[in-house]
């Protein structure tokens, strides 16, 4: 605005701060850096999540039917300590924190704990993106462990191919000191080896070094096969080729996503699936994948609850988002109190 009006840009910000925002009337001014909670937004449908907007994480909670515009914001409060974020969610009246029938939320503890002492009626529901990105972190760790391994491979090869030009440098040496050229003109024997030749690993197939093909898999392993191109389709039959522990680990994840995408599953049914899924684990090797298992084993119910209405943490994430951007607008984020002022006036 002051671009297009010509004026001092610093003095219209200074006047809007203080006189047009109304930010100098706001009641929770004073303590904004530390929490903000706006009861008015309560609804029956809420969601729980963290994210950093300054300096440190921020928790935030959120109404689900305010989409993600006026009315969305419940409360923030700076950390994620579950008793200080509780302490200050006790300040909503009583009423209409057990009036709330729903929360949803990620694998974090924490926030557990807090969704089940601010909010004693809701129903507990785990994202489901959550629970297939705690798999494909499992993947992640198969896959960096079989890298790091491709990675001492090659350099063993880089060594010894130095080893075998140093060599052949002594035997040129020798024989030029032993064996003066008495034939010029003449060729003799092969083509002399350029002792300075870099190494260059073996290619694949499709171009791609072992090292570059685990690296660029990395987006690939993450994806349903069904959303892959022709290059990704074939760099993932190399990498399933020579490498059949990353194979057995997506092929348990693709299983696990296919029993979230059915959307004709009730939660029974939904158990009997997951329960024939942690089965075919518990017969794999693969300590990742059987590690992820445990996590969802542990909060079974609450994943389970999911296929009761479907519902996701994708409104959290969306607000998350949302306020991002918006902190990338004003170029950051200067003044902690004013920015949330902001916030709490867009979303709240």
């Amino acid at each position: 605005m002051a671009q297009i009006y010509k004026i001092d840009g610093r003095q219209l910000e200074r006047a809007y701060k203080g006189k047009l925002s109304g930010f100098n009337k706001w009641k929770q001014a004073e303590h904004a850096a530390e929490w903000v909670l706006l009861p008015e937004n309560m609804g029956e449908r809420l969601s729980i999540d963290e994210t950093l907007l300054h300096e440190d994480l921020r928790t935030f909670v959120s109404n689900k039917d305010g989409h993600g515009k006026h009315g969305t914001l419940v409360a923030s409060v700076s950390g994620t300590k579950a008793s200080d974020v509780i302490n200050i969610l006790m300040k909503i009246p009583e009423e209409k924190r057990l009036a709330v029938k729903e929360v949803t939320m990620d694998f974090s503890d924490s926030m557990y704990t807090i969704a089940t002492k601010a909010f004693p009626n809701a129903e507990i529901v785990v994202d489901c993106f959550h629970i297939i990105k705690r798999c494909t972190d499992a993947i992640e760790e198969i896959r960096l462990k079989e890298k790091r391994e491709a990675i001492k491979e090659q350099n063993k090869q880089k060594a010894e191919h130095k080893k075998k030009l140093e060599k052949r440098a002594k035997r040129r040496k020798y024989y030029r000191k032993n064996h003066p050229k008495n034939y010029k003109g003449k060729k003799r024997g092969r083509k002399p080896m350029r002792l300075n030749q870099r190494f260059k690993p073996v290619e694949l197939s499709n171009g791609d070094t072992h090292v570059e093909l685990l690296t660029r898999s990395r987006y690939l392993l993450m994806q349903n096969g069904g959303e892959w191109g022709d290059k990704q389709r074939e760099r993932a039959k190399l990498l399933f080729k020579m490498h059949p522990r990353i194979q057995e680990a997506y092929g348990h994840v693709c299983s696990l996503r296919a029993i979230f995408r059915n959307k004709d599953l009730t939660k029974e049914e939904a158990r009997v699936k997951l329960h024939e899924w942690y089965q075919r684990v518990a017969e794999s090797k693969l300590r990742e994948i059987k590690a992820a298992r445990d996590a969802i084993k542990y909060k079974e119910e609450e994943v389970l609850n999911y296929f009761n209405n479907r519902s996701t943490n994708a409104s959290a994430e969306s607000l998350n988002s949302k306020m991002k951007g918006f902190r990338a607008q004003i170029r950051g984020v200067q003044d902690l109190p004013f920015f949330l002022f902001r916030v709490a006036t867009i979303f709240g």
